[in-house]
Order: structure tokens, then sequence, then C-alpha cells
């Protein structure tokens, strides 16, 4: 069954949507691993690659439904951050903005009547409800350990653990 062009062009642009992610993380570990946060910038490159396997979710969707997939420019993401705390509100900002995205393409899956498409994007749904929730729980213990380096140090340690999935 042929994809509807609105959906198929959604799909396309999420790909995008998907590669700027993994930059915008890959931008956000190069911050980090220039403050000498290995721990934060490791965090950073496994949800990068994480990203990069979202877009080619809905790049393999595409090909197996026999559709063209057309790869479009990235923008370059931030490269400075005022702090830890700033980087990971972005990426808590970015993931929200995702999370709407993500909703509309659902919402385009219905409206054109292409159930083939639903579980994908119910799978991408309860993807966003995780990566909302550790982006933010990672915030709100940035913000418990404010200036303090100690703390700073045993949370790079504690990320340093993220194992990739």
């Amino acid at each position: 069954m042929a994809m509807n062009q609105a959906l198929r062009e959604a799909m396309n642009d999420q790909i995008r949507h998907e590669l700027y992610s993994a930059y915008l993380y890959l931008s956000m570990a190069a911050y980090f691993e220039a403050l000498n946060l290995p721990g934060f910038a490791h965090w950073m490159r496994v949800q990068a690659r994480e990203e990069v396997g979202h877009a080619m979710k809905f790049f393999d969707h595409l090909c197996d439904r026999g559709e063209r997939v057309i790869l479009q420019a990235i923008e370059q993401p931030p490269v400075d951050f005022s702090s830890p705390q700033e980087a990971f509100a972005q990426a808590l900002q970015h993931e929200r903005r995702v999370t709407g995205l993500i909703r509309n393409l659902y919402q385009i899956a219905v409206r054109e009547n292409d159930p083939s498409s639903l579980p994908l994007l119910h799978w991408f749904l309860e993807e966003q409800i995780e990566e909302e929730k550790s982006v933010e729980q990672i915030l709100e213990a940035l913000r418990r350990i404010g200036e303090d380096g100690t703390g700073l140090v045993m949370m790079d340690r504690e990320l340093a653990r993220r194992e990739a999935e």
C-alpha cells in the first residue's frame, strides 16, 4: 500500500529531525569533553547513537513501504552552553519538541488512514516518554547539585556507566 504524500514528506522531515538530534547531542558531547567531564560526554555520545538509530527506523520504514527517502540538510547545532545544567535544559526542550513532532506524525497517519505506520509511531511515542524522563531526572539532579564540584564529579561518574540500548 502506497503511503500518502503528506505522511511520506513528514517522515522524511522526521529523519532530518532525528539526525539533527544526533548532531545536537554530539555537540553537547564535545562541550562536555572540553569541560573534562567524560561521563557527561559519554552519556551524550550514547544519546547521539540512539538518535541515529531512530532516524534509521524511519528510513527503513519508508524503504520497506517502497517509498523514496530524501535526505535533507541538517542545520548546525549550538556549540557552547553556559553550564552542564543549561545543556540538559536545552536537551529537555529539544526532546519535548521531538515529542510534538512525533505526535503530529501520528495524527497525520490517523488522518490519512495509514494503519501500517501506527505501530512504529506508537513505539516512538513510548520512547519519547522515556527520553524526556531520563533528561528531566539528570536536569533535576544538576539543579540540586548547583555549583558543587564534588556533586558534579560524582554525577560524571554515574553518567559514564550508561550503556547503549
